[in-house]
């Protein structure tokens, strides 16, 4: 049996990462989504919600399971014996930190392999930061997201208020 893992934040979980994890549970017996609970950048949901928010959107898969973990993401594949990590790529940049991010692993455990999923092109611009930063901004994120994480955003942004700084705006504002 072949276990994977589909590392991420998941803040908050997308229609890009759905497709990738779809797509993914096909190749393999079991995927894991691997929501980690401690990420470099501000988190808009907390780990818990982030889970939760991830088994709604997978709910009915009986291969896909989603499980939390800390620390890295190799020792965690070990912790359950999974052989894969999956990771998604959408543009040319994201396969440069991907391929170091892959090296890196290799080197801590040459067990485990990395897969890599390109993904559908109508998800090429599409990242959790683009979605909370439309959010935000009250954009329609509708065909960016489920409607169950879309009115987690909505609520989360009406109980910060205008002056939250956790996401930090680029160029929708402009």
């Amino acid at each position: 049996m072949i276990k994977a893992i589909f590392p991420g934040t998941f803040d908050p979980i997308h229609y890009g990462h759905i497709d990738i994890t779809y797509r993914a549970a096909r190749l393999f017996d079991e995927l894991v989504v691997a929501v980690y609970d401690r990420p470099m950048k501000s988190a808009l949901f907390a780990p818990e919600e982030r889970i939760e928010m991830a088994r709604i959107a997978f709910n009915n898969d009986e291969n896909i399971k989603v499980m939390g973990y800390s620390g890295l993401t190799v020792e965690f594949c070990k912790e359950i014996d999974a052989q894969v990590i999956v990771r998604g790529l959408r543009v040319f940049s994201d396969f440069e930190y991907e391929f170091r991010m892959a090296l890196a692993n290799q080197r801590l455990d040459p067990n485990i392999e990395v897969v890599a999923l390109i993904t559908r092109e109508e998800h090429t611009f599409l990242s959790s930061s683009t979605v909370k930063e439309i959010a935000s901004l009250e954009g329609d994120v509708k065909s960016l997201v489920p409607p169950f994480i879309e009115n987690a955003l909505r609520e989360r942004f009406l109980e910060l208020g205008s002056d939250q700084s956790i996401v930090p705006t680029s160029s929708m504002r402009d």
